[in-house]
């Protein structure tokens, strides 16, 4: 009897001593916790993956929580100096012109942050979105010198072109970058995108990285790019707290949240009136259906959330509706998601569609376009629908078609919990770090 139990004691320790993440450590670098979709997913991720028993930690450059795992890197004048040095040199080469001076980022003059205690104590360093002063390609060399296992989350294609967050139409970055449309002149053959392209060739021909991006379209990108085509990507998408959503408003927050209307669409963005949102076709599509369509209109209300630079855009809107703002309470978020019957994202590219995501938790109806990460979270005329690219009128073709759809609120939430939940992302990322050590 002793024997049988020593063996099975042996046993339990061998099976308790296998997995390859006791007692490591992980550094989330992020530029930061919790402005823009990217800094936000890698705060759930680093929540969701604290839950599941690991040790994660966020090292950024802008703190807005007051999450104790978050860290701050150097001094807010430090990490300003960086910033404003690699802007002053990229601006330059646009000619002084600065209508796309944040569409393209070089990593020059980046504070990195091999110093940092939780980077250096870290075995894994997970990078997510990280330009403008936090972290650069000699950063990166420097984590590989100390030792620590790197997977980058990619959020855009910059980790694949010379300098460029999206490539847009251009395909220089499938042979080599350069002669950049976002330069002085449409750039040269050997002007700064194709420099620091090539500063990355080199990079990733001596640092092991696993790529991982967040929808299967931005991986079949990376796949066709030069600098990537040969080395691992992977999808995982993003986490969302699927399961904090409610199909149904559970309680009355606020009067002023609550429409008289029948029907709610649902609009949001980071900044509703950055180019990229594709705010004017929204408007455009909504136009329409108030001209053509006066029954639905009057039982329609357009709510939107978000910051604006210039709030006079919506003045164009003709059906009834309300700008909200930026809303950092996460209670008012879900009851408007809970409130709508469709979500609409009119966005000229999204990697993946957060609000898409978060709508369908609550049982909103998705309407957006397509050709891009969209497609991963949208089934068209299934769980929401995907109008052809920048045409406003079947955009209103969708807003109709979801308005009168019949699709079960729990089903469109079921539909994306198993994707997209926090839990099952974590346990993906899990699996994906054991790999680094095997």
């Amino acid at each position: 009897m002793f024997l049988q139990t020593e063996n099975k004691n042996t046993e339990n320790e061998n099976i308790a001593v296998s997995n390859p993440l006791d007692g490591k450590k992980i550094a989330l670098v992020t530029h930061s916790d919790m402005l823009g979709g990217a800094a936000i997913v890698t705060f759930r991720l680093m929540q969701a993956l604290r839950r599941k028993g690991l040790d994660a930690r966020m090292v950024v450059y802008t703190k807005v929580s007051s999450e104790e795992n978050v860290s701050v890197h150097r001094s807010r004048f430090r990490r300003g100096i960086s910033l404003v040095l690699e802007r002053l040199r990229i601006i330059a080469s646009m000619g002084f012109h600065k209508e796309d001076l944040f569409k393209v980022s070089t990593g020059d003059f980046a504070i990195n942050v091999h110093d940092h205690p939780w980077v250096r104590e870290a075995d894994i360093v997970a990078l997510g979105w990280f330009n403008q002063g936090l972290l650069g390609l000699k950063g990166i060399a420097r984590l590989h010198e100390m030792g620590k296992k790197i997977v980058w989350t990619l959020h855009d294609m910059w980790a694949f072109t010379g300098i460029c967050h999206h490539a847009y139409e251009c395909g220089y970055f499938t042979d080599r970058c350069g002669n950049c449309m976002f330069l002085s002149g449409g750039g040269a053959p050997n002007d700064l995108s194709a420099r620091v392209w090539e500063q990355k060739r080199r990079l990733y021909a001596e640092v092991p990285i696993t790529f991982v991006t967040v929808s299967r379209w931005l991986e079949r990108k990376a796949r066709e790019s030069s600098l990537l085509r040969s080395l691992p990507v992977m999808t995982i998408h993003n986490a969302f707290p699927v399961e904090q959503f409610f199909i149904k408003p559970s309680h009355h927050i606020d009067s002023l949240l609550s429409s008289m209307k029948p029907n709610l669409i649902l609009i949001g963005a980071a900044r509703l009136d950055d180019p990229i949102k594709g705010l004017p076709y929204a408007i455009e599509a909504l136009n329409h259906i108030f001209d053509n369509y006066p029954d639905v209109a009057t039982t329609t209300a357009v709510y939107l959330f978000g910051s604006m630079k210039d709030p006079s855009l919506i003045d164009n809107l003709r059906m009834s509706h309300r700008w909200l703002g930026r809303i950092n309470d996460f209670k008012i978020l879900a009851y408007l998601y809970a409130s709508a019957k469709v979500v609409l994202s009119s966005s000229l590219y999204e990697t993946l569609g957060g609000t898409l995501v978060e709508g369908q938790a609550a049982g909103a109806i998705p309407v957006t376009f397509g050709g891009d990460g969209r497609e991963d979270v949208v089934e068209h005329k299934v769980t929401g629908y995907i109008a052809r690219y920048k045409d406003a009128r079947d955009l209103a073709a969708g807003v109709m078609w979801a308005l009168k759809a019949d699709i079960s609120r729990q089903e469109l939430h079921d539909s994306v919990e198993a994707r997209f939940g926090s839990s099952a992302i974590a346990d993906k990322y899990i699996e994906l770090f054991k790999s680094l050590f095997v």
